[in-house]
């Protein structure tokens, strides 16, 4: 096939990297800065680069890596120069937004397939050069198809990801995937952030261990692309956030009351949910 990726940043260079390493297809970047589909281009990371409306009729599965409203912009802007039978996916955190708004941009061209995307995987690093082959390998993919998606084009796309070393492919709806998204990932960088910026935090050296990186470590986030998932996925990250309010000011009433039996509880209770999660069905690994 001839495999289009469009941005090139720590998931669309890591795309074009385990597409190279670990299958034979063609593959043609393209990303706003063209010294960096350049770059892609000079490292065999990619074939050629896409320039023209002729270089997009070529494509086969065209990938997105772009940020919700830029990715929702280059289908609209793009769109028209696709081949009939093109199929699109994108890679966004949030899913609701892209999806509708794609889904109703390909509705003028029935014969192009889109379907909604999530790698579940990354690293603290942003951009291209800290994209890599195997950062897939043994994590989730997750699939938003539309209803009436063609199921040879279903199958196309679980295949291609399952051969970057995806474990597993799953496939879900936008709205279970931001309502979970909101919990998994989203709450986690949140609390990242606000973690970090404890005044304490500057005096850790030789105090800290594994907890403190663990932490910490989503803390180090590309603050542009969080900020337009936070707001978008906000319905679903709002309750979330005053769930753990609501727990944190738990324990700190049992603090100030000093209260040891209410402590002792809140942290029985919190040992007892983790044990839970440990025994659920084990699910591929995902290093996000």
């Amino acid at each position: 096939m001839n495999i289009g990726i469009i941005g090139l940043g720590l998931i669309g260079g890591s795309l074009a990297k385990a597409t190279r390493r670990f299958t034979t297809h063609q593959i043609l970047v393209w990303n706003r800065t063209e010294a960096t589909a350049k770059k892609a281009l000079q490292e065999n990371a990619a074939d050629g680069i896409l320039d023209a409306q002729a270089d997009f009729a070529k494509l086969d599965l065209m990938l997105l890596a772009l940020y919700p409203e830029a990715t929702i912009d280059f289908v609209r802007s793009h769109l028209h120069e696709l081949k009939p039978g093109t199929v699109i996916v994108d890679t966004c955190g949030t899913k609701t937004l892209v999806c509708h708004e794609c889904q109703k941009l390909v509705a003028s061209r029935p014969e192009i397939t889109f379907i909604g995307g999530h790698p579940m995987a990354g690293i603290e690093q942003s951009g291209y050069d800290a994209s890599r082959a195997e950062l897939f390998v043994r994590a989730s993919m997750l699939l938003v198809p539309p209803p009436e998606v063609p199921p040879e084009k279903l199958r196309l796309v679980q295949e291609f990801f399952l051969s970057l070393g995806f474990g597993a492919v799953k496939l879900t709806t936008a709205e279970t995937h931001d309502r979970v998204i909101a919990y998994t990932s989203q709450l986690a960088h949140l609390v990242a952030s606000a973690y970090i910026k404890s005044p304490t935090a500057l005096k850790h050296p030789g105090f800290s261990a594994g907890s403190f990186r663990d932490m910490t470590r989503v803390a180090f986030l590309q603050e542009s692309m969080w900020t337009e998932l936070f707001l978008e996925n906000q319905a679903f990250l709002l309750p979330e956030l005053d769930h753990l309010l609501k727990n944190l000011n738990d324990f700190r009433n049992a603090l100030t009351s000093k209260d040891k039996d209410m402590l002792l509880q809140l942290l029985r209770d919190g040992k007892e949910r983790k044990t839970q999660v440990n025994n659920l069905p084990e699910e591929p690994y995902s290093p996000f």
